[in-house]
């Protein structure tokens, strides 16, 4: 599914070695036709090729995510990572020298990167392609008018709400701690905080948001969120008002993260895990080192919002009700 004809590869932008982008995550799903529906409805691009959808945002050509059809439950299939043309081999030596064995991309994923398991078995994948995280920090809209005009149109004249790229995912780890290092001994991530052994997020050295990788302790690997960014709170509030009309009324939000700083609001999908409307989220530089650090997880969750429903931190891949 790997696009290679045609390709040119990028330049280098730094001496460092590692990751530029989260490519696009691959679920998989009991039935592919729930997927488009629910991120169609998301405002999300989906096309729809036999059983297998491929996640886009309008106006965009990357693929931001993918989705198979297959199995009795849904389950995180694999998530790929982009270098730059350069560094693959440098990143291959780095993986096999941490004594990670490299294995034949599952079937149906032609590539032209490396694939390796993760320490808890996740399928990964690093390949050539281009630099899709964003190299400064995207434009938030905070509109206001003058007096004597409306500001707010009505409900029916409100624009579609249309996400613009993704930004990161969070999975979990049975171990955070142990994800950390190696996530920073293979992929080359930084972390840019966590809250002791319960919550990790991870950046890219060529510059990306806060995070386009984060983790959170459960008792097994498995797919928790994918983030989308949008361009104002406005569109937050609409994009889940939208989503409830749908019947996708669980989820939790409005709120604002700490770790972050991005306002946000999660819609629970039929699997149990989420898609976060997210916008504001800060941004690291490539040639900024941020400082890391280490927070009261009860202290550091979200600034404000209201209170966080317990199905938000079940992992309904390892079997958790």
């Amino acid at each position: 599914m790997t696009a290679i004809a045609g390709y040119v590869a990028p330049e280098a932008k730094s001496g460092d070695l590692g990751v530029h982008s989260l490519d696009q995550f691959v679920l998989a799903v009991p039935d592919a036709t729930v997927a488009q529906d629910f991120y169609g409805n998301f405002g999300l691009d989906v096309v729809r090729d036999g059983n297998t959808l491929a996640i886009k945002t309008f106006g965009h050509h990357h693929r931001w995510g993918s989705v198979v059809e297959g199995g009795k439950a849904k389950a995180l299939h694999h998530l790929s990572f982009g270098c730059y043309a350069e560094d693959l081999p440098r990143l291959k030596a780095r993986i096999e020298g941490a004594g990670v064995k490299l294995i034949d991309p599952p079937p149906g994923f032609e590539s032209n990167g490396i694939w390796f398991r993760n320490h808890e078995g996740v399928l990964m994948e690093i390949k050539v392609a281009p630099k899709v995280s964003p190299d400064a920090k995207s434009d938030s809209q905070w509109l206001t008018v003058p007096g004597g005009v409306a500001a707010a149109s009505t409900r029916a004249a409100a624009p579609p709400v249309q996400p613009r790229r993704l930004s990161h995912v969070l999975i979990f780890t049975s171990d955070v701690l142990a994800s950390i290092s190696f996530y920073e001994r293979t992929l080359g991530l930084r972390l840019s905080d966590r809250a002791s052994d319960l919550v990790a997020f991870m950046h890219g050295i060529h510059g990306s948001d806060h995070h386009m990788l984060a983790l959170v302790k459960s008792s097994a690997p498995g797919f928790h969120h994918c983030s989308w960014d949008v361009s104002s709170i406005n569109d937050i509030g609409l994009g889940a008002m939208r989503m409830a009309d749908k019947g996708y009324t669980k989820g939790w939000g409005l709120g604002r993260h700490v770790l972050g700083s991005n306002y946000f609001h999660y819609v629970r999908d039929p699997w149990g895990s989420f898609s976060e409307y997210s916008c504001d989220i800060d941004y690291i530089p490539k040639d900024d080192r941020w400082e890391s650090g280490d927070h009261k997880p009860e202290d550091s969750f979200y600034l404000w919002g209201p209170e966080v429903p317990r199905e938000f931190t079940i992992n309904c891949e390892a079997g958790e009700s």
